[in-house]
């Protein structure tokens, strides 16, 4: 099904940045959680929410570089409203000490942290390691906060989860039959594709369960930001990143652009009482067949990121994967 008709557009483009979309609002105390905001497009989405005012818990698995990217915040800021606290998304204890850490509401949690490694990794629950800290590690998050994203939204009347996706998500739907890469040949590119179709069909699902509690998710597409992400690309994988790049797939953003989308997401009052959505260059983006072309349609989502069911589907395996009680 395609949504031309009805997509939902604010006054900012893929050349916004984040100063550009928080410009004149005022966070002041909004509790909020930027995961991954020790480098790229992290950083500037937290330092664009704590220069609004914002309260930001910077959850990163490097406390140094956590603490380093703080102490700048605060001094382009003049705010000293955040703080960072220790968070691996591949480690489920790392994770229940975040949650039993968090008290108080919340009213934006940021799903902002990735990787990219160039060779097959796993965790000791024998998940593989991009599923497993893209988006499983998130879903497991998300969960855990939601009874403080629910009082964060009866404090301010509405509470929101950004999850990052990627236009990288065409390339591979969820493989339910194969998801850790157990029986087929390992494509690093492929895997993160998988995840990030993962972190799309999650805000699907999760704004079904929890609008009724004030809380309502979307996920972005960022663009093309130069960034640590890369940093372990095999010369295939830049190869890879080269021919799109020749091909008009995208055009090269600022980290301060790319965290332009994340930020409409998370403070545009077009998306405050909406969610399922996914976002490109700071609109809703146009959904397109699955077979479609990724270097044809860089900037749309295919439906397999955003189908009721299969998020609904994936949402089950995940609490399986997890050991949780299925809602």
């Amino acid at each position: 099904m395609s949504m031309h008709d009805s997509l939902i557009t604010t006054k900012f483009d893929g050349t916004s940045t984040a100063w550009d979309v928080v410009e004149g609002l005022d966070l002041s105390n909004l509790p909020t959680i930027v995961t991954g905001a020790s480098s790229g497009i992290g950083v500037e989405t937290a330092r664009a929410l704590v220069g609004a005012g914002a309260e930001v818990t910077l959850a990163v698995r490097n406390i140094s570089a956590g603490s380093a990217v703080a102490d700048n915040i605060v001094r382009s800021t003049g705010n000293d409203c955040v703080r960072v606290v220790s968070l691996d998304l591949a480690d489920s204890a790392s994770i229940a000490s975040f949650l039993d850490r968090w008290n108080g509401p919340l009213h934006l949690l940021i799903n902002n942290a990735g990787i990219i490694p160039s060779t097959l990794l796993r965790t000791p629950e024998g998940w593989e390691l991009q599923f497993a800290t893209n988006y499983l590690g998130h879903f497991a998050l998300s969960c855990g906060l939601h009874d403080a994203l629910a009082k964060g939204a009866r404090a301010q009347g509405d509470a929101r989860i950004v999850s990052l996706s990627s236009g990288g998500h065409m390339r591979s739907p969820v493989v339910f039959d194969d998801i850790q890469f157990e029986r087929r040949d390992y494509d690093p590119q492929v895997a993160y594709a998988q995840s990030k179709t993962a972190d799309s069909l999650f805000v699907v699902e999760a704004t079904r369960q929890w609008k009724a509690d004030g809380i309502v998710a979307n996920a972005v597409n960022p663009g093309g930001v130069a960034s640590g992400l890369q940093r372990d690309f095999t010369q295939k994988q830049r190869d890879y990143l080269a021919e799109a790049q020749a091909a008009g797939v995208f055009v090269y953003k600022t980290a301060e652009q790319g965290a332009a989308t994340t930020l409409v997401a998370a403070v545009s009052h077009e998306f405050s009482q909406t969610g399922g959505h996914y976002l490109s260059d700071c609109n809703e983006a146009p959904t397109v067949p699955n077979d479609s072309d990724l270097f044809a349609n860089g900037n749309a989502v295919k439906e397999w990121a955003i189908d009721p069911s299969t998020a609904r589907r994936l949402w089950m395996v995940s609490l399986s994967l997890l050991d949780q009680p299925v809602q």
